[in-house]
């Protein structure tokens, strides 16, 4: 498909700096597959129904932002994708001025060897040393915020926890599943409440994620690969929840580019651990979920084809129309929508 078709005209000021206080006071826009409602985070427990299933992703944000040297090169590196105990793929500012085996020091005794140039211009650091990588980048990291509000702003105290999600367990993302964002512990209770399930598994967000589509075609755009697993226990329980006639709404496009990963051609959901790098678009037939809760995304970017897949691209240009000229915020830390493509909104909400 022409990229193109994916392409909308978002004016600045509704890209959001700062989340919304408390979290579930983000707005909602709930696209019901015929009608757009507009709700607030906190309203989602009378917007699903007793039985659905929330699926949430647990990957816990690294502060992955290096700055550094190498001799009087400055150097920024983004760790991207972990490839071994001691090494990570990352993207690097100024990278031209780096050979292989160059040392760049970041500081507060964390050092790491360049090496292994890729074709998308990444290096592969491998960090000195015998402490924990995680130890190291809390002394030399910053949080990795998007570039859309790095560019506006810089990353400071309050973004160790605004950029984390209550579900962050197991470290390794250097992006945030972000809508999941916008829960809380009270919104949670109100949901269980109401008979509405959770689970957790766990992708590990890449800061591929940001890579904008250079393609003018679709056919023709590389996905980044994140690493991710499902296990027995989870996989079996959302089978379940569907069996049973409830609803698997995955939290994020994390969570349901995973879960789809993981379903069989009979909608399955099986045990996963490894690399996806699935790429869904218009067309795409889903298997293992019933609808998504996402925040909004980038013009031509490849989660808002993703959305476009689950309910139309002609019906998401329309939502995000609705959107901008209602001034929702949008991107990471911004409002965010439930998209229910069967129409199967709780007829009592």
């Amino acid at each position: 498909m022409d990229v193109d078709l994916f392409d909308f005209v978002l004016p600045p000021e509704r890209i959001a700096l700062r989340p919304a206080v408390p979290r579930d006071a983000a707005r909602l826009l709930v696209l019901d597959g015929a009608t757009t409602d507009d709700r607030i985070v906190a309203d989602l427990p009378a917007a699903l129904r007793a039985g659905d299933l929330l699926v949430f992703n647990d990957t816990r944000v690294i502060p992955a932002q290096l700055e550094g040297r190498r001799g009087d090169a400055r150097i920024g590196a983004t760790l991207h994708k972990r490839e071994g105990p001691r090494r990570w793929r990352a993207f690097v500012r100024n990278g031209r001025r780096l050979r292989d085996g160059d040392l760049i020091d970041f500081g507060a005794g964390v050092s790491a060897l360049a090496g292994n140039r890729g074709a998308d211009g990444s290096w592969a650091l491998t960090f000195a040393g015998d402490e924990p990588v995680e130890l190291l980048l809390e002394r030399a990291g910053r949080m990795p915020l998007p570039p859309y509000i790095a560019a506006r702003r810089a990353a400071d105290a309050s973004d160790r926890a605004d950029y984390q999600t209550m579900f962050a367990a197991e470290p390794g993302a250097v992006a945030a599943p972000t809508a999941a964002l916008h829960f809380t512990p009270a919104l949670m209770a109100a949901l269980a409440a109401a008979g509405v399930g959770h689970a957790t598994l766990t992708l590990h967000v890449g800061a591929g994620t940001f890579l904008p589509v250079k393609a003018t075609d679709t056919a023709d755009h590389q996905m980044h690969a994140e690493w991710g697993r499902i296990d027995a226990a989870t996989a079996d329980r959302l089978n379940a929840v569907r069996a049973a006639g409830g609803r698997v709404i995955a939290v994020g496009t994390t969570s349901l580019r995973l879960i789809e990963s993981a379903c069989d051609a009979d909608g399955q959901v099986r045990p996963f651990e490894g690399d996806t790098a699935i790429f869904i678009t218009p067309g795409y037939r889903f298997r293992g979920i019933d609808g998504l809760l996402t925040n909004f995304h980038l013009p031509r970017s490849t989660l808002f084809m993703l959305v476009s897949a689950l309910m139309g691209l002609d019906r998401m240009q329309a939502a995000y129309a609705h959107a901008i000229q209602n001034d929702y915020r949008f991107y990471s830390y911004g409002d965010a929508s439930l998209l229910l493509p069967g129409g199967q909104l709780n007829p009592g909400a």
